[in-house]
């Protein structure tokens, strides 16, 4: 006999009402989380906040969507906050456990300073604003004779494509959101960790060096837009070679706090050379200092221990090769299938014995950390196809449910919710 639309409903909802129950508990019983959230207009010109909760159970690391929270009132970066925080009041999630949360420019503090946790500051406040406007200033620059065409067609016109510093900045642009760009495509997928984050943008601060030393000499070889402008103008690569060290100085500043966290982030890939004392105690409950020490002690002897780890290092270096050789192929598909650098962590810390209670904990406390915001940018490429121009009037409960990822490893109750 088949079901009204009205039951279907219902029954749909209830599914994701007992999915929701299982995360919530999940979540309250890890070692420790981490929330993301970011912020995007649907097509209902509605401001919408994706919400995800990362955390470490029996399994592995989890990343999942704890909510869409629409804002129908203002959308200042309180409204934000308090939204956030309202949710997970809402949803009964404690907040004694939160260690980090990864935004796209809200302002954390004000998050900090309301959270009802047992510790003061969270371990790291990442912001992270996505930064992929290249390919767009590439192509206005290939077809800029073809656009100032299209504009004298239209009796329209721009002096600044006509002026040799302005087109100087422009193609000084596409140079340098060429090379963000690949730092932005380093920083996406599942299963990164945070140090991968960190790492990623060390090495980019590094080459900021290298691209200000190359304006500096005027060689040009990593500006290929600008060196080609170059050959039909004067150019003042003074000016040029300041905006690259403002950039640097701009980034020291943005990802501060990651810097000093790296021998806290390095923590779950190589325990066994660091110095503890270097360690970040304050934000995992749980955690015994003296008690990690000791055991950090303990277990730096034990070959059968200690082998693990190495081989965990050898493993994470064999799947950053075979990467690198699939990306130069162009072989996306392929590197989606390449086992995960956090569930390789994972797998590791989950074969060492509970009598490394301490270690385990702060470990699994670190991997629980998001790296970034892009699960959020994923969330909102689905959100503008499901909630298009000829369906703009769902639920905003309906709408969660279905934005949510169809991949998610917690089945609903089916029994219970159908009764």
């Amino acid at each position: 006999m088949p079901l009204s639309a009205k039951t279907v409903k219902d029954r749909t909802i209830k599914m994701a009402e007992d999915i929701t129950r299982q995360q919530i508990k999940d979540i309250n019983s890890a070692v420790a989380y981490s929330i993301a959230c970011d912020e995007s207009k649907d097509k209902g010109d509605i401001e919408q906040i994706a919400l995800f909760c990362r955390y470490v159970n029996s399994t592995g690391p989890q990343e999942e969507m704890i909510e869409l929270i629409p804002l129908k009132g203002q959308t200042r970066g309180e409204d934000v906050c308090e939204a956030v925080l309202n949710c997970l009041r809402a949803k009964g999630i404690n907040t004694t456990h939160l260690v980090s949360v990864a935004t796209d420019g809200a302002p954390i503090p004000f998050v900090t300073g309301k959270l009802e946790s047992t510790y003061s500051d969270l371990l790291l406040h990442n912001k992270v604003r996505w930064l992929s406007r290249g390919e767009v200033l590439k192509r206005f620059a290939a077809c800029l004779e073809e656009v100032k065409t299209f504009l004298g067609s239209k009796g329209l016109t721009f002096p600044e494509l006509e002026q040799p510093e302005w087109l100087e900045k422009l193609h000084f642009l596409v140079d340098m959101t060429a090379h963000l760009n690949t730092l932005n495509t380093a920083l996406q997928g599942k299963g990164r960790t945070a140090l991968h984050m960190l790492e990623e943008v060390l090495a980019f601060e590094r080459k900021l060096t290298v691209l200000a030393r190359d304006l500096q000499k005027g060689t040009l070889s990593h500006f290929p837009s600008l060196r080609e402008f170059r050959e039909a103008h004067m150019m003042n690569l003074e000016y040029l070679h300041s905006a690259v060290i403002t950039m640097q100085t701009s980034f020291g500043k943005r990802f501060s706090e990651f810097r000093e966290e790296k021998t806290t982030l390095s923590f779950p890939v190589t325990p066994l050379s660091l110095d503890p004392s270097l360690l970040n105690m304050t934000a995992f409950p749980g955690v015994s200092p003296p008690d990690l020490e000791m055991e950090l002690a303990d277990i730096a002897d034990k070959e059968m221990w200690v082998s693990k780890f190495k081989r965990l290092t050898a493993d994470l270096e064999d799947v950053s090769r075979q990467k690198a050789v699939l990306a130069q192929n162009h072989k996306w598909r392929d590197i989606e299938n390449l086992p995960k650098p956090d569930k390789l962590v994972f797998e590791t810390w989950n074969a060492i014995p509970d009598i490394y209670v301490n270690m385990k904990k702060y470990a699994l406390g670190v991997l629980s950390i998001f790296g970034s915001t892009y699960v959020c940018e994923q969330v909102f490429s689905n959100m503008n196809f499901i909630k298009n121009k000829h369906r703009t009037r769902l639920t905003d409960d309906s709408f969660t449910i279905l934005c949510e990822d169809e991949g998610d490893r917690i089945q609903p109750r089916c029994a219970d919710a159908v009764r």
